[in-house]
């Protein structure tokens, strides 16, 4: 995963928009698609954004395509984050 990637995703408002709707639990995409006055191509283009930046996890089922957050991502990401800005979790936990 690149941090430039990362930060491409989140730099839309659709793609946080998303986001936000995947935190509350796996959505197909045509469900995701409805919250959203945009044409099909533009709505694709978002998800593979997403995608590449490893952000979310997608799975077919028949016609469907169903989307869900990889946390996996977002915890390292996080992570990272804090350690640039010098607040790195495990080393707070170790001063208590």
């Amino acid at each position: 995963m690149s941090h430039d990637g990362f930060f491409k995703a989140l730099s839309d408002p659709t793609r946080r928009e998303i986001l936000k709707l995947l935190s509350r639990g796996e959505r197909t995409a045509g469900e995701l698609a409805e919250q959203f006055d945009m044409a099909k191509p533009s709505m694709s283009h978002h998800f593979a954004v997403l995608k590449q930046a490893g952000l979310v996890h997608c799975r077919r089922e028949g016609r469907e395509i169903h989307y869900s957050l990889n946390t996996t991502v977002l915890q390292d990401v996080l992570t990272r984050l804090w350690g640039y800005l010098g607040l790195d979790r495990t080393e707070e936990g170790a001063e208590s």
